[in-house]
């Protein structure tokens, strides 16, 4: 099922000044820029804020960035894997090209929000409140999304096999278009989640059947 989800506020991202950032300090503030064709390594800050940022090919490695705020920000063919997000606030936020393998997004909020084309198998969503987000194309195998609030959520075409859903109700959930040979769910949050024919299968044993 689709929502509208609403763009990043950019009017021109290719057009914003470059600026360097070598170290990042907490509480500190990004605006109107592109960071770009860089490492950012060996970081530890809070609540961090970023309004109208484009990050290209940038790579943050071995930090730690809790309830960093993200506003209207582009994130393209970027490697944010094992990264702490957790409680992150991500609000009109792209996510394109992008690795983000193990990263940590425990208890984060995502509000229009767009994942495309990205790797985020083993990521953590625990806890995470997701209002008008939608994953495309992207790879979240393992990826834990345990306790997760969903509200106008959409996967579509991902692959999420062996991904943790258990106590997050997925009513309207559409996963038919998924790739998974088998999912963590409760049973009492499956009724009203779409799936098709040949992903039965998967949710048999949970409800007791034997498919002959």
């Amino acid at each position: 099922m689709n929502h509208k989800i609403d763009p990043p506020k950019i009017a021109d991202p290719l057009s914003l000044p470059v600026q360097q950032v070598f170290s990042l300090e907490s509480k500190e503030e990004f605006s109107l820029c592109a960071i770009s064709d860089t490492f950012i390594e060996y970081q530890e800050a809070s609540k961090v804020s970023f309004d109208k940022v484009l990050f290209k090919n940038v790579t943050i490695t071995e930090s730690t960035l809790r309830a960093v705020e993200l506003t209207d920000v582009i994130f393209e063919n970027c490697d944010l894997s094992n990264v702490d997000f957790s409680e992150a606030f991500i609000h009109r936020t792209e996510f394109k090209l992008c690795k983000m393998i193990g990263t940590d997004f425990t208890r984060a909020r995502f509000q229009n929000v767009r994942v495309t084309d990205c790797i985020g198998d083993f990521a953590s969503f625990r806890f995470g409140n997701f209002k008008q987000t939608a994953f495309e194309n992207s790879s979240l195998n393992s990826a834990d999304f345990y306790q997760a609030s969903f509200n106008k959520m959409s996967f579509s075409v991902c692959k999420i096999d062996q991904a943790v859903m258990a106590g997050s109700k997925l009513r309207d959930i559409d996963l038919s278009d998924c790739e998974f040979s088998g999912l963590n769910v409760d049973i009492e949050d499956l009724p009203g989640c779409i799936i098709s024919a040949d992903q039965a299968a998967s949710f048999a044993g949970l409800l007791g059947l034997v498919i002959k």
